[in-house]
Formats: C-alpha cells, structure tokens, sequence
C-alpha cells in the first residue's frame, strides 16, 4: 500500500513536473515568439523606412533630372525663339532700309513731278499764246483763201465744190494708175524670186537627202535546202499545209519551182510571219500541226516587236518628241507595205526629211514639218483592214490621237483632196512628188513602163496639129512638137491642157506629168 502511495505520488509529482516544463516551455516559446515578431516588424520597419528612403532619393533625382531637362527645353525653345525673333527683327531692318530708300525715291520723284508740273505749266501758257496767236493768223488767212476763191470763182467760172472734185478725180485716177503700176512690179518680182527661192529650197532639200535608190519591197518566195522537204511541208493528205494557212491566213503555192515555195496574200504581215514561220521549220525539219501553230505564234510575236523596233527607230531619227504609241507601232506596220516596189516606211521618212530641210529654209517648224512629213501616209497601215482611202483615214487617226491641226491638214491634202491651209501641206506635197518621183525610187516592170511610154506618146501624137510627140525622163514630161503655120499660140495653149486632160483620163502613172509644147518657127538666111 506504501508503495502504490508512493508511486502514485511519484506519478504525480512527475506529472507536475512535466505540465510546469510544458507551461515552462510553451512561455518560453510564446516569448521567443513575441521576441521574433518584434524582431520581424523591427526588420519590416527597417526595410520599409530603407524603400521610403530609397523612394524619396530616387524622386529627388527624378525631379532634378526633370527640371534640368525642362530647362534645356525652356533654353532651347528660348534660343528658338530669340533666332526667329533675331530673323524677324532682320527682316523689319531690311524692309525699314528699302522703305527708307523707296521713301527717298518718292521724294526725289515728288520733287521731279514737281518741276515737271512746272515746267508743263509754263508750257501750258506757251502753247496756249501760240494758239491764239495761231488762230489770229488762221483768220487772217482765211479771210485772204475766201478773198482768192471768189476771184479763181470769177475766172474760172467753177464753184468750190466743182474744182475740189475736179481735183478730187484727177487725184484718184492718177492714183489707182500708180498703184496697179506698183502693184505689177511687185507681183513680177515676187513671182520671180518666189520660183527662184523655190526651185534653190527643193534643190538643197533633195541633195541633202541621202536614201538608198530603191527600198527593200517584201519578199514572197521562200527558197527550199531540198524538194524532198516539200512533201513534208504538204504532209499526209495535206494536214500540214492546211495548218500553215490556217494558222497564218496565207496561201502556199507549191508546184515545180525547184526549191522555192510562193506565198499568196495581201496582208504583207501576214506573209512576213509565214515566211519566217516556214523557214524555220524548214530548217528545224519538225513540221506537224502542233508545231506549227507554236512556230507561227512565235513569229508573230517577233513580226509585231519588230514593228514597234521599226516604228520607234524611225521617231528617234527624225528626232521626233511626243507621239502617240499607237501612231508609233502603226508607222513600223508600214515597213511591210508597199507602193509602186517603193517601201512606205522609207517613203514617209524621206518626205519627213525633204520637209524638215525646206521648212528650215523657210524658217518655219522644223519639228512640226518632219511630223507632218512622217505621218502623211499614216492610213496606209489600216487601209487594208478598215473602209476608206488612205488619207481620210489618215486624218482620222491623226485625229483620234490630236495631232496638230496643221498635221491633220496636210494629211488630208497630200493628194490634193481638199485645199492647204498652211505652208506646212504645201511642203508635204512637195516632199511626197520628190520623194516618189526622184530616180531610182520605184521600180517598174519593164513592159509596164514601155507600155506607158507608148501610150503618152500615141496620145500626144494623136492630136491635129502636132509634128511629133515625145516621152522623156521617165515619162514624167511630154514635150510635143507642133507644125507651126497651122497653130497658133492660143491653140498651143488649148492643146496642152487638152492633152494633159486626156492623159489623167487615159493613162496610170505615179506623181505627176508635165506637158510641154514647142512651137518654133525659125527663118535663117546666108549672107554672102
């Protein structure tokens, strides 16, 4: 029993102990606890003032360094406005220095309006003196002119009225005689020196022309390496050549030629690109429908930009500024026209070239004379695809593209179809009768040329009257001998517009014919 005691109050004295250690403990913790939490909010405290601090130094330097570029930007925006003040105060200075100079100006002026308002007074009173000294004497005279009228009335027996227009014819008759007298002389002259100027202008403008005697006209044969290629170009049962006109709207004319093949058509572009096409398939021996349309195509697209190549190259050696496009590629599509075997492209530049030298001479507009010159056939690239002559489709052209009025005018009267209404249509038409007519120009078939040469001279001679007829240079003149007993000089006249009449009827020739008729009597005796 003791013992239980004993233990139980070791058991409670232990469990006292324990519960004082753990109250003991728990103090001591709560304390190190509230120890640490201040420690902790000491710390917390510590950094917060640290950052505040740190805060307030870092929005001083903020400060110091916005007010230091405040004032950088207040002192620039200052220097700013003190140059502009400076520049302002300048420019008052200089205006101040020309109104003080103007000032001066006026004044020197006043005081000269003011001499000359002076001296203009005196004058005033001078001129005002004479005039009535003036009208005394005019008086004074009058009186004398009335006396003598009375007395040339008594002798003569005419009023005033009578003898003033008496004079008044006489006057007026001698007058009109002196004029046309004036008159005469001056048209004589001028029509001297105007053929004289002319002939010396179109003289120099054709030896200034350096163009070779003949253009290149468009070739229409294709030469063949061998006649075996042309059953191949014809292929089986015909396919190929069958694609070849389709694809190029041209003829091929294969026959016994030997090593030739023809091309038939009336569009030169498009027998170009045939030419070209079946050349190269000639030569690259691969020659079936599908191939040819790619052959085809292809040279077409070379065709149309060598027609722009062509165009262009003209405008840049004429020196021609400001064309149309159009007009351009439509002035290379006349590299593949023809007229009379004359090349059109060639033709139109020589014309420009001829009416550039004469306006030159003439001091007219070198570039508006070349202009018209170079476009005066422009209607020749589209005549074969559009209804109408050349030339009005020239001028509409010229038209839809405005073209100077005068290029447009000298478009429409190159062949005379309506008048000129400047110098620069009348150059045109010169440059074009040169250009076409100048030897070696245009070939002609010999026995078209014979023929023309005979039919002049057949018509000539076929006139009473006439001793004998000839053609000479080219048929370009008929000079026609007359008997001259049996013809007057009335008749010579009659039978030479006679001849050129029948001759526009009768007769097709390029340009122009002039008609010649001599009539010469001669009496040549011998002294001995």
């Amino acid at each position: 029993m003791d013992i239980f005691t004993t233990f139980e109050v070791s058991l409670f004295t232990l469990l006292i102990g324990v519960f004082l250690v753990a109250v003991i403990g728990y103090l001591i913790g709560f304390f190190l606890r509230k120890l640490i939490s201040q420690y902790q909010v000491k710390e917390a405290e510590a950094r917060k003032q640290k950052i505040i601090e740190e805060a307030e130094v870092e929005a001083k330097n903020l400060l110091k360094s916005a007010v230091v570029e405040v004032k950088e930007q207040g002192l620039a925006a200052k220097l700013q406005v003190e140059k502009e003040l400076q520049g302002k105060w300048e420019e008052v200075r200089v205006q101040e220095r020309t109104s003080r100079a103007k000032e001066g100006e006026l004044r020197i002026s006043f005081e000269k309006t003011r001499e000359l308002e002076k001296e203009l007074t005196r004058k005033i009173e001078e001129a005002n003196k004479s005039r009535e000294e003036t009208q005394a004497k005019q008086d004074q005279y009058e009186g004398l002119i009335q006396e003598e009228i009375k007395k040339l009335e008594v002798v003569s027996s005419l009023t005033v009225e009578e003898a003033r227009e008496e004079i008044k014819k006489k006057v007026v008759d001698e007058a009109h005689l002196e004029a046309s007298k004036e008159v005469r002389k001056i048209e004589e002259n001028a029509k001297k020196h105007a053929n004289e100027e002319a002939c010396k202008i179109i003289t120099m403008a054709v030896q200034r022309l350096a163009s070779d005697h003949v253009a290149e006209s468009t070739v229409s044969v294709v030469e063949l390496p061998d006649d075996a290629i042309k059953g191949r170009i014809i292929g089986r049962e015909g396919r190929n050549i069958r694609a070849l006109e389709q694809a190029t709207g041209i003829d091929l004319i294969i026959d016994d030629t030997p090593g030739a093949v023809v091309l038939s058509g009336f569009n030169p572009i498009r027998r170009e690109v045939a030419r070209r096409a079946l050349e190269k398939l000639t030569i690259d021996g691969r020659i079936h429908p599908g191939r040819i349309e790619d052959v085809v195509n292809k040279c077409r697209k070379e065709v149309n930009q060598q027609i722009r190549e062509a165009g262009e190259q003209a405008v840049v050696e004429l020196e021609i500024d400001n064309i149309n496009k159009e007009l351009v590629n439509m002035l290379g599509r006349l590299k593949y026209r023809t007229s009379y075997t004359q090349n059109v492209l060639e033709h139109v530049k020589e014309v420009a070239y001829v009416c550039g030298y004469m306006a030159a001479e003439l001091g007219l507009d070198v570039q508006l004379a070349k202009r018209a010159g170079l476009l005066h056939d422009i209607g020749k690239a589209i005549d074969q695809q559009t209804d109408g002559t050349h030339t009005q489709l020239g001028v509409d052209v010229a038209n839809r593209y405005n073209e100077h009025k005068y290029v447009v005018n000298a478009i429409a009267a190159h062949h005379e179809d309506v008048e000129p209404e400047s110098l620069y249509a009348v150059l045109v038409l010169a440059g074009d009768a040169i250009s076409a007519s100048r030897p070696g120009a245009r070939r002609e078939m010999l026995e078209t040329y014979v023929k023309r040469m005979t039919k002049l001279e057949e018509i000539g001679d076929s006139f009473k009257g006439v001793e004998k007829t000839y053609a000479i240079q080219a048929g370009r003149e008929v000079r026609i001998i007359v008997v001259p007993d049996g013809t007057s000089d009335d008749q010579a006249n009659l039978l030479a517009k006679d001849v050129a009449k029948r001759i526009e009827k009768e007769v097709t020739y390029p340009g122009e014919i002039k008609i010649t008729v001599v009539r010469e009597t001669r009496f040549v005796e011998i002294a001995r």
